[in-house]
């Protein structure tokens, strides 16, 4: 007997070669989309603020995410991750975020995958930062559009969440997401992404990644609440965000956000 699901995958891959609407691309002013966003009283829209001049690479916030999401702990993949960035002297530059950065970084060997490890000298570095990385619950987000049977949704108070039940297996939304934040569940064999422990915050609780951090690098706030910390911070400071060009309007916003991060 075929199932619902065989039956869904069946009829999308089939229509493999059909072009899916993608999202427009506009270039955004944040400022302006701040400020009407903010505008609206007595509703929620969450966003998360990432500082990363106190992110010092432990990868707690890695461990909690994969224990409290059911992400396998020695799988690959994971919600959230930690990049670090070595810029050196002669203009180089290196990232790598070996296991996510689950451990942390013990060593100063440059994880460059395939191509093995670079060794590099404290002398030659001109500087070292980490940077860490999630979903950007994006306003305009194009994996919600690109998803055939609508397991992938944005919710009203902004999160885009994914539907197990639902989801197919298609991987429209892996290759739409310009940030590469979505994967496969080694487990359950969907899309899987960060969800900003929505089970969570929709509780009063912080999400689990925010809980654990020691230095206060992650934190989840409401724009449209005026007094939120967060929301004075993104106002009033000079932020930013990861590949505005590509039009999706990301609520993930960064603190000392570096030229060299992509």
């Amino acid at each position: 007997m075929i199932t619902r699901r065989n039956f869904l995958k069946k009829t999308v891959l089939g229509l493999a070669g059909a072009a899916l609407p993608l999202a427009a691309l506009e270039i955004v002013d944040h400022k302006k989309l701040l400020a009407s966003v903010a505008a609206e009283k007595g509703a929620v829209r969450w966003v998360f603020l990432v500082d990363t001049y106190k992110c010092v690479g432990c990868g707690l916030c890695v461990k909690a995410c994969k224990l409290e999401n059911e992400v396998p702990y020695d799988a690959s993949v994971t919600r959230t991750w930690v990049e670090r960035y070595v810029v050196i002297r002669d203009g180089n530059v290196y990232a790598d975020t070996p296991k996510g950065a689950r451990d942390g970084f013990t060593t100063t060997k440059i994880d460059l995958n395939s191509a093995g490890f670079k060794d590099v000298k404290n002398k030659d570095i001109e500087q070292a930062f980490f940077v860490p990385k999630l979903c950007n619950q994006c306003d305009n987000p194009p994996c919600v559009q690109v998803c055939p049977v609508g397991a992938t949704y944005q919710t009203a108070d902004g999160v885009v969440l994914v539907d197990r039940a639902w989801c197919i297996g298609c991987g429209y939304c892996i290759m739409g997401c310009p940030y590469g934040v979505r994967f496969f569940h080694p487990v359950y064999h969907v899309a899987e992404k960060c969800n900003f422990c929505y089970h969570r915050i929709t509780k009063g609780l912080k999400t689990a990644c925010v809980s654990a951090c020691p230095f206060g690098s992650r934190l989840l706030g409401n724009i449209r609440d005026p007094h939120d910390p967060v929301t004075k911070i993104i106002m009033t400071q000079r932020v930013a965000v990861l590949k505005e060009e590509y039009g999706t309007k990301p609520q993930v916003f960064y603190i000392g956000l570096s030229k060299e991060v992509k």
